[in-house]
């Protein structure tokens, strides 16, 4: 509990008191002092304790839930969120993303269809409607979280991939092993409510919603690789987009 928390304010400092609120308060968590999931004070016992005003410890703790640092949940209150995965908008595997993270990604393969049929995913792959895919559902943890599950369609020529590969390493991974490279992507990125499966699945409530990102890949030379339709856990996941003037 920050309660706990030594909080030194300097009133007589031109920093305005939310900010250096804020910023020991981020300190705390970064620090691991307050640890994913944990309870937080409650606005008007900090403002009690640190004879505060309440708008200044409420634009104080606005700034830790606009960073993603705290969550704020009807009938639960605030809580410290969980660590979130940044990715960068850029042809890379969510497991090497987690790897490069320090945290730990684990697959469970939820099944393996050799002989699927999606006009959708045959179309992204140049394919005629009713050619059977390849498809791949996968729940991807980061250490013990689930954190997504990846849908993913491949050309009937990749019908020998195994379960171990699948679960050993990132799916472009296992690509370029066999020579197939993805070297640029086109993808769009949404959030939508999760569905009864996918609650249970990712160990979600009811009102939490999911972020969504389909992908199609392409080799050097413009030929598809793969279709992929994933969904992500929102107070796990975001995405970072650099953009710049042209």
């Amino acid at each position: 509990m920050t309660g706990a928390l030594p909080i030194q304010l300097d009133r007589s400092s031109p920093v305005p008191l939310y900010h250096q609120l804020a910023e020991q308060l981020t300190a705390a968590i970064t620090e691991g002092r307050l640890r994913p999931g944990d309870p937080f004070e409650n606005e008007i016992g900090m403002s009690d304790r640190l004879n505060l005003s309440r708008p200044t410890v409420r634009r104080a703790i606005s700034e830790l839930v606009n960073q993603g640092l705290l969550v704020r949940r009807r009938g639960i209150g605030t809580t410290v969120a969980n660590q979130m995965v940044h990715r960068k908008a850029e042809l890379t595997s969510l497991y090497d993303d987690l790897e490069r993270e320090g945290r730990t990604p684990r697959t469970e393969v939820l099944s393996l269809d050799c002989d699927a049929q999606d006009d959708r995913a045959a179309a992204v792959l140049e394919l005629p409607a009713g050619t059977p895919l390849v498809s791949i559902v996968r729940l991807r943890y980061a250490d013990d979280m689930p954190l997504a599950i990846m849908r993913n369609w491949l050309p009937p020529t990749l019908d020998d991939l195994s379960l171990e590969e699948l679960t050993s390493t990132g799916l472009y991974a296992v690509l370029r092993a066999r020579g197939i490279r993805p070297t640029v992507a086109r993808q769009r990125i949404g959030a939508r409510n999760a569905t009864a499966d996918e609650r249970r699945t990712l160990h979600m409530s009811k009102a939490e919603p999911l972020v969504t990102m389909t992908r199609s890949a392409y080799a050097a030379d413009g030929s598809p690789v793969e279709f992929g339709d994933h969904c992500y856990r929102a107070d796990q996941y975001s995405v970072d987009v650099v953009v710049s003037e042209r």
